[in-house]
């Protein structure tokens, strides 16, 4: 037996319910907006303060918190060491790619994942569903900041001054119009899709690529509220719907919210 799957079975058994308080109290600190005093971690965790107490001098003993004024509590050094050390061995690429097998397993769709190389947005997984769609992609392409899901995502969640300006040049010297919906966008109407886009962390063409084929990207940030790299869906129109509540949406953008929390925390939302 595995010690992955003896540790889902011990998750059911009975474990050390005073250590389990222990982490709650520093869950409930973690996630507060401002530090909680003796009474609110009270209210939250329904114990009684003089019970609540007995952790607490623990905790400060172990320098997993720390008062303030007096009365409210922090989280402390050791929470802070324990927090830079998990951040070390997350591996954001890593998990994404992990994460788009597992997608591409559910779907048998054509799924992909992009980073952003400085200016464009760059293959670096690409996986084809059983049954493949003849496009002009595959892994190490370099796909256009305007014309794909992906360097829409990027572009949108760059920082403004340098969003705009980037989309000022395109326009200024226009290949062709980017168009969403079968309709093309004008400069302002791309800076209001692309706000859309970084508002949902989703974005969807609908032909817009290629006719008949749909595409489905979401976004996956790190820890400082940069997107490091997007994953992607890509369908026939007629079975990858993209209106925002359907299947597919919903799949890709659950898929890239759980790698932002694996990356981030839960707290990330």
């Amino acid at each position: 037996m595995s010690e992955t799957t003896e540790m889902k079975q011990d998750s059911t058994r009975q474990g050390i319910g005073s250590l389990e308080i222990g982490l709650r109290i520093l869950n409930i600190i973690a996630q507060s907006p401002k530090p909680p005093t003796l009474k609110s971690l009270s209210d939250q965790l329904s114990h009684s303060p003089s019970r609540l107490h007995k952790y607490l001098v623990s905790l400060l003993r172990m320098e997993y918190i720390t008062q303030i004024n007096g009365s409210q509590y922090a989280l402390g050094k050791a929470s802070l060491t324990l927090g830079i050390a998990s951040i070390k061995k997350i591996d954001p690429i890593k998990q994404a790619l992990e994460a788009v097998e597992r997608l591409s397993e559910e779907t048998d769709k054509t799924v992909s994942v992009t980073i952003w190389n400085g200016y464009a947005p760059l293959v670096i997984k690409w996986l084809d569903a059983s049954q493949q769609i003849a496009v002009n992609v595959r892994l190490g392409t370099e796909l256009s900041p305007f014309f794909s899901v992906s360097g829409r995502i990027f572009l949108a969640n760059l920082p403004l001054a340098r969003r705009l300006k980037l989309v000022e040049d395109f326009y200024s010297d226009l290949p062709a119009k980017p168009r969403f919906q079968g309709k093309p966008l004008n400069q302002e109407a791309f800076n209001e899709h692309l706000d859309a886009i970084k508002e949902s962390n989703l974005c969807t063409f609908s032909g817009d690529f290629l006719p008949d084929i749909n595409v489905i990207g979401s976004g996956i940030y790190d820890i400082n509220g940069n997107v490091s790299s997007v994953i992607s869906l890509m369908g026939m129109a007629n079975d990858c719907c993209t209106k925002v509540n359907s299947l597919y949406p919903r799949l890709v953008k659950e898929y890239a919210n759980k790698v932002t929390e694996e990356i981030c925390g839960a707290a990330s939302f």
